[in-house]
C-alpha cells in the first residue's frame, strides 16, 4: 500500500481515526511556523522544518506499533522539555509520543506547548540544503 495525499489516507481509515487524525493536524499546522511543511512520509502525515518535527500515525496504517488508536510522535521528544511527562517512549529511544483512542482524549495545550518546544528545538537544527 502507498499512500499518496490525505484523500487516499482518510479513505482508508475508519471514523474515529480520521476525526483524531484531523484534529491533531490543525493543531499541528495552526502552531507550526511558516517555514514548516507537512508531508505524506511512510504513508502517514509527517511534519518537518529543519530535520523531522511530529508524525501523526493512525494503527489502521501499518508498521506503526500500535494496535489502536492514533499514535502523535515527536521526532525529538527524547529532548524536549516535558515536566508533565506528557508523552511516553517505548522501544524507541527517540521519538516519544502519545496515544489517542477518542478525539474526546485530545487536549490542545499540552500538544501546543511541546510543538512549541519541538520548534525551538529544530530551529537550532542546520537547514536541509
Amino acid at each position: 500500500m502507498k499512500i499518496r495525499n490525505l484523500v487516499e489516507l482518510f479513505s482508508i481509515l475508519p471514523e474515529d481515526e480520521r476525526i483524531i487524525v484531523d484534529v491533531l493536524r490543525q493543531i499541528i499546522i495552526e502552531a507550526l511556523p511558516e517555514y514548516c511543511k507537512e508531508k505524506i512520509s511512510y504513508n502517514v502525515p509527517f511534519f518537518y522544518g529543519n530535520k523531522g518535527i511530529c508524525i501523526i500515525w493512525p494503527s489502521t496504517v501499518p508498521r506503526g506499533g500500535i494496535k489502536k488508536g492514533v499514535l502523535l510522535g515527536f521526532w525529538y521528544g527524547h529532548q524536549l522539555n516535558d515536566p508533565d511527562r506528557f508523552l511516553s517512549h517505548g522501544t524507541n529511544k527517540q521519538i516519544f509520543y502519545k496515544i489517542y483512542d477518542t478525539p474526546e482524549e485530545i487536549d490542545d495545550t499540552p500538544i501546543k506547548n511541546l510543538l512549541k518546544e519541538a520548534i525551538k528545538l529544530d530551529s537550532t537544527f542546520k537547514k536541509r540544503s
